[in-house]
């Protein structure tokens, strides 16, 4: 055997050897081990029994501790029971002993109904034989009586009516006077407006009659020219030196008034000098309106105006009604309608600005359809005026019942304004048809025998029956005349109404 097959058998033996000694070792420790986990084990086990016996006698512990609550809770609820019983018991007797002694008082009281009902059929019996006897003494029946005495209750309650009312009245119209004629006095001597009285007409003053011929022109081309570029009549008579120009529109008379006056003073009158002084009359005039309606609004101290309302408002420079200037009424209403306002602790502005612009419907009520009112109202919107403002101007002539005392101060300011001495002009025909209205509505009423209208329609006079009316009756048939006259009739002031009833006795000496 060479060297290296002895080195390779040593090798393998002490490879041997070494696994063998390994193996030894390892198995020593494993059953070392593994008598250790048998030990860990058994005294697990051991553990195990010990906790569930322990955890056994607990439990028997808590059951029987529960038991024994319970049994208690049981024992104290039969106790409660009992004791409930015995209050049912005790309610159940004396609920009894009242319902018997609530027997006992029905029965009383069935004794006393009975009782009473034998004495109301005798009170019965004894109230009709004692009717009878009256019947008979007095010779009415009840029903007649009670009539009568009805009658005489309603005229004493009339007379006390009356007489209630009439002291009232004394009083409020003695309060309400005072300070009404305190606060109107302060506000019209605050108020100075001057009132010019104009009419449908203008007049042209001539330097010569020679003047009229170039007016009229050749053939009357001239005045053709004229007429239709302004809209308005020109009446050329034997007035000397003068030339009348008639229209109902007043802008369109002042266009042509202007026109004229600059064709007179220049002296070339030619249907195209005509044309060209025309248009600048016109542009003129329209600048001028809308200065009129901005000195307007200034002197009211109104802002915010459109500029199309600003124009509209100084159109009514040239209005007129019954003979007012309706811009320098409108001026005198805002300042009026702001004044009483101011006394009175309303809104100053609202009831000045609705009384500036309150007959803005003049302005267009010529060349358009409606009432100056519901074109006012229209205007007003269209611009964008506020709602209380279109309220006053719907309800100045009372088209609408006034829901705001801005709308009521504006009417009252209208009607002073139109009924202050010389304010308006009112025609012939209107003023004798108020006079037979006023009169006509004073005769519809029974026991008048005569009536007049005196101080110009201020005043009407009834004089009445003396024999169907005393002095509360007398009273009360001024009240409702005077309250019909206010409601159908429409007039600028107040109107008085006067019962007079006159009583004559006469008797000879013989």
């Amino acid at each position: 055997m060479n060297l290296v097959s002895i080195t390779a058998i040593v090798v393998v033996v002490l490879l041997v050897v070494v696994f063998t000694g390994v193996y030894v070792t390892q198995k020593a420790k494993y059953e070392s081990l593994k008598e250790e986990l048998d030990k860990k084990q058994k005294s697990t086990e051991e553990k195990e029994r010990l906790l569930f016996k322990e955890a056994m006698i607990k439990a028997k512990d808590e059951l029987q501790q529960e038991r024994e609550q319970l049994n208690e809770e049981e024992r104290e609820r039969r106790q409660e029971l009992l004791r409930q019983e015995s209050k049912l018991v005790q309610r159940e007797d004396v609920l009894e002993n009242k319902i018997q002694e609530a027997t006992d008082k029905e029965a009383a009281a069935q004794r006393k109904m009975d009782e009473l009902l034998e004495k109301e059929d005798y009170l019965a019996d004894l109230v009709q034989k004692q009717t009878s006897e009256l019947e008979r003494i007095s010779g009415m029946s009840v029903e007649e009586a009670k009539n009568k005495l009805f009658e005489q209750l309603k005229n004493d309650l009339a007379q006390e009516q009356m007489q209630l009312i009439r002291e009232n009245e004394a009083i409020i119209k003695e309060k309400a006077l005072e300070q009404s004629q305190e606060i109107l006095t302060t506000t019209m001597q605050r108020c100075v407006m001057e009132q010019v009285v104009e009419s449908t007409v203008s007049v042209v003053s001539l330097p010569s009659d020679e003047m009229k011929g170039r007016i009229i022109g050749r053939e009357g081309r001239n005045i053709r020219t004229l007429e239709t570029l302004t809209g308005v009549d020109l009446i050329i008579d034997d007035t000397p030196e003068a030339v009348v120009l008639s229209s109902f529109d007043p802008v369109r008379r002042e266009v042509a008034k202007l026109a004229l006056e600059k064709l007179i003073s220049d002296g070339r009158i030619h249907p195209v000098r005509i044309e060209e002084t025309v248009a600048k009359a016109k542009e003129e005039i329209e600048k001028k309106i809308l200065t009129e309606g901005e000195n307007a609004a200034l002197d009211m101290g109104i802002m915010g105006l459109n500029k199309e309302l600003l124009k509209t408002l100084g159109r009514l420079f040239y209005r007129t009604s019954y003979g007012q200037n309706v811009l320098k009424h409108s001026l005198e209403v805002g300042h009026i309608a702001g004044m009483l306002a101011s006394e009175l602790g309303a809104n100053v502005y609202v009831a000045k600005r609705a009384g500036l612009l309150h007959d803005i419907g003049k302005a267009v009520d010529q060349t358009q359809d409606g009432t100056h009112i519901q074109l006012g109202v229209e205007l007003a919107t269209k611009y964008g005026e506020k709602k209380e403002i279109i309220h006053a101007i719907e309800a100045h002539h009372n088209d609408v019942t006034a829901n705001t005392i801005e709308a009521v101060l504006v009417k009252l300011a209208d009607a002073i304004s139109a009924g202050r001495p010389g304010a308006r002009r009112d025609t012939l025909e209107i003023y004798i048809k108020r006079l037979q209205k006023i009169e006509e509505i004073v005769n519809s009423f029974s026991g008048i025998k005569q009536s007049f209208a005196v101080q110009a329609g201020r005043e009407v006079r009834v004089i009445v029956e003396s024999e169907q009316f005393d002095d509360l009756a007398s009273q009360k048939l001024a009240r409702d005349v005077a309250k019909r006259i206010e409601d159908e009739l429409d007039y600028p002031g107040q109107i008085r109404v006067t019962v007079v009833r006159e009583f004559r006795t006469t008797e000879i000496a013989k």
